[in-house]
């Protein structure tokens, strides 16, 4: 049964939004902003600042506020992107888990210019991941200057289809360049991929040029928008509707769709509505449920997902779940229960990285080879590449989701300035066992006998509680007047100490 699949894009001054419904439901969501300008696909002019052979990599200056990473196995071998860049070579044994070992002769050494593009957004403090190995995408192919083979997308399984774009991107193949051939070009002619080749070879005919021009740091090339992107990569035959609500982007649109792909025409339209256009097709709550750490399952259980610095990690909770079956049973209708909810989860919040689920325990290994098949049928929809480990006999998945650009969760969510992304703060009590030894410091440096203390008003009701009043005995315990003054606006684990003596804020100076 086939899916009914919508596109539709909100634009605004602030950002886009891509939303891809699959029968009425959110599948996948892209985002960008204006000071989170895309950058994957872009293609740089750097300057390598430093090659660190211990970790098999360079940092490469290519102009933004971070240097970007180049792995060896990432490295092309000379003249891979058309010499354009007069480089010495130099040559690395790189292991990769893809490759295994393998020498590549290569242009890298400090100070040296290269060209390179992004493969992996820039994420939290890490700079963007790039590749020396150009390539330029178009809507039916994907042209690879220095490459000598022609590939076809693995989505494409169906072998008289695979054969028949085999052999035509071999017939279309120039000299000196390779080949992919992508999933849209599915049922499509070989004339109209040779249309897309030529379009790409004088997109690079261009590029070669602004090469030389481009003093480095700088960009030479510049990938499509994120909505222009989505169309071209998300845009097939099974695509119902594609729906906007900007004008200026349906023309563009529109014009792009002529040249590339007319019959797609049948499925754009203009959203006129006086209803938003996301509330009209009831995506705004569902994205209010992306930033929700704990996801309930339909029928019982929940799923909570938890990001930490090396991975995120899922736990299946069974809740007040209880069947009317035995553990095991019920056990089972949980977990696979969660881990089709999982996938669509990880697709809805691309979610990249290291990724460990703790599902409820399964004494009977049967039943856990039923979860795991759950899981990889449940993948075969996601176009990010993953690889999954079995389930152990603790209950534990292991798997890797390619990530190319931040997760959902941190474009709406920055970490909270109180808690720095830990999810705790501090209570009551160690507050004010700080502030305690804040007080001892300061009455031991200055000598003091009165300091105003600004605090927030928790911590005030929580000094001056009835009976064993702690403001009264800190200042017969240190000798000392305080002035306690309540300011709503402050952190509860955050004071303002004030001398009197030197009529200044001394808060800093006593502070561990």
């Amino acid at each position: 049964m086939n899916l009914k699949k919508q596109i539709i894009i909100n634009s605004s001054a602030t950002e886009s939004r891509i939303a891809m419904l699959e029968d009425g439901e959110l599948a996948e969501l892209f985002v960008e902003r204006p000071q989170h300008e895309r950058t994957l696909g872009n293609i740089y002019k750097g300057i390598v600042r430093k090659v660190v052979p211990g970790m098999q990599a360079a940092f490469v200056n290519f102009g933004g506020e971070t240097d970007s990473f180049l792995h060896f196995s990432d490295v092309a071998d000379v003249g891979s992107t058309g010499g354009n860049v007069p480089t010495p070579i130099v040559e690395m044994v790189v292991r990769d888990s893809e490759h295994g070992q393998r020498t590549v002769r290569a242009p890298l050494r400090n100070n040296q210019e290269i060209i390179v593009q992004v493969i992996k957004e820039p994420i939290g403090h890490k700079g963007p991941r790039v590749t020396s190995q150009i390539s330029l995408a178009g809507r039916y192919l994907v042209l690879i200057p220095g490459q000598k083979d022609a590939g076809i997308s693995r989505r494409i399984t169906d072998f008289h289809e695979r054969k028949r774009l085999r052999t035509a991107a071999r017939n279309l193949r120039p000299k000196g360049f390779g080949l992919i051939v992508r999933t849209v070009a599915e049922t499509h002619t070989a004339d109209e991929l040779k249309v897309d080749l030529q379009s790409l070879l004088e997109q690079w005919k261009q590029l070669e040029k602004k090469i030389f021009e481009t003093k480095a740091p700088g960009i030479i090339y510049q990938d499509l928008s994120m909505a222009f992107s989505v169309v071209r990569d998300l845009c097939t035959p099974d695509i119902h509707e594609l729906v906007l609500d900007s004008k200026s982007l349906y023309k563009e649109i529109e014009k792009y769709l002529k040249e590339v792909s007319p019959q797609m025409l049948k499925s754009l339209s203009l959203h006129r509505s006086k209803t938003p256009i996301f509330d009209h097709y009831k995506i705004e709550q569902k994205i209010e449920n992306i930033v929700s750490r704990k996801v309930n399952l339909e029928g019982g259980g929940s799923l909570v997902i938890d990001p930490t610095e090396a991975m995120t990690v899922v736990d299946v909770n069974s809740g007040r779940f209880m069947g009317k079956k035995d553990h095991e049973e019920n056990s089972l209708k949980i977990n696979l229960r969660a881990a089709r909810e999982l996938c669509s989860q990880l697709r809805l919040r691309d979610i990249g990285g290291l990724i460990v689920v703790d599902f409820i325990d399964l004494l009977e290994e049967n039943n856990r080879r039923k979860v795991f098949d759950e899981m990889k049928k449940g993948l075969r929809r996601d176009r990010a590449k993953t690889d999954i480990a079995a389930i152990s006999q603790f209950g534990i998945l292991e798997m890797t989701r390619q990530r190319l650009r931040p997760a959902l969760l941190f474009t709406f969510n920055e970490p909270c300035p109180t808690c720095k992304g830990t999810g705790m703060v501090p209570s009551l009590e160690t507050t004010v066992t700080r502030l305690e030894r804040w007080i001892s410091r300061f009455k031991a440096g200055t000598r003091d006998l009165r300091v105003k203390l600004t605090v927030h008003p928790e911590v005030a009701s929580f000094l001056k509680a009835d009976g064993k009043s702690r403001l009264k005995q800190l200042m017969k315990k240190h000798l000392i007047y305080i002035k306690l003054i309540e300011d709503a606006t402050l952190m509860q684990d955050y004071f303002i100490g004030y001398s009197y003596r030197h009529k200044k804020d001394v808060t800093d100076e006593f502070d561990v």
